[in-house]
């Protein structure tokens, strides 16, 4: 692994650490961007995974965005603009050519790359898992008003708790009353990861906000390139596949693939289906494993 620090447009800094071969030409680099609430080293595992699944001559390189591990903090004016400018300086900084993001990462991916329309910084290939992006309202997201109250106010059980029911809908866990559940997750927040999430809470709320008060609409990503591919775990919450559809539908050339076996934690953990899959869309430019079809029963196809 080989880790740097690089200068931010606004004055900050950006930890970035790659893995595979040091010197990879920018047509075999693939940029991690990963989600809310999850620093670089969270995403260690699955960034070794892929660069052996890539093979001799590939990099992974993967950042710890504003707010978490040894990156500066956000900026008081921090927005989405603020991490799409972030992509662009670690693209400036390794020439990389492919993008990958998770969950929020995949909003900022996604947007990032919207915003690039017309320039050098388009990717080559860009694939998306879960991507955590509100299409024309998919996402539910009154309940980042008492989560913000519940980081502003310390009450780190009851954020916990306010997280949990988002990201866990119909789930057993969603059913617990709700101090019950805040006293539940006081209890687990005791664990190593979840003093992470703690140290990372007044981050997550800005990310969150920037990501998800205005909702988008599908047709906006249209621009994207083709051949992008949107990528949704079975076992992940159902907006997270209804997302992936919508943005499919919309884009010209892009490709589709629901993981059936896999959950929204399937990257940070490495899951060899996705390792194995995502690693093929990067190599060969196709993905690896079956296409299932969408909720209307269609196969999946490319769109064009």
């Amino acid at each position: 692994m080989k880790e740097r620090v690089l200068p931010t447009h606004d004055g900050g800094r950006l930890a970035l650490y790659s893995y595979g071969t040091d010197d990879a030409p920018g047509e075999k680099r693939v940029l991690l961007i990963g989600g809310a609430f999850l620093t670089a080293l969270i995403y260690r595992p699955f960034a070794v995974a892929l660069a052996k699944g890539l093979g001799d001559g590939w990099a992974v390189d993967v950042y710890d965005r504003r707010g978490r591990g040894n990156s500066s903090e956000q900026p008081a004016d921090y927005s989405m603009a603020t991490e799409i400018e972030d992509v662009r300086t670690v693209l400036k900084a390794t020439g990389g050519r492919n993008i990958l993001g998770h969950s929020l990462g995949g909003s900022v991916a996604l947007n990032a790359v919207q915003e690039f329309t017309g320039t050098a910084f388009v990717p080559d290939k860009l694939a998306v898992y879960d991507a955590a992006v509100n299409i024309d309202g998919s996402i539910d997201t009154a309940w980042l008003d008492g989560f913000e109250d519940a980081v502003n106010n310390g009450r780190v059980g009851h954020a916990l708790a306010h997280m949990k029911r988002a990201t866990s809908p119909g789930s057993a866990m969603a059913r617990i009353p709700d101090p019950v559940l805040a006293g539940l997750m006081a209890v687990l927040s005791r664990t190593k990861v979840n003093r992470m999430f703690q140290q990372v809470m007044p981050s997550g709320v800005g990310e969150l906000r920037a990501a998800y008060d205005e909702k988008d609409h599908a047709r906006d990503f249209s621009v994207l390139p083709a051949g992008t591919h949107f990528m949704a775990g079975g076992k992940s919450p159902s907006y997270y596949r209804v997302t992936a559809e919508r943005l499919h539908a919309a884009v010209p050339g892009s490709t589709y693939q629901l993981s059936p076996k896999c959950f929204h934690g399937s990257i940070p953990a490495a899951v060899n289906e996705l390792v194995t899959a995502i690693s093929a869309y990067f190599r060969d430019g196709q993905p690896d494993g079956e296409s299932r079809p969408d909720a209307t029963g269609a196969i999946p196809v490319p769109r064009g």
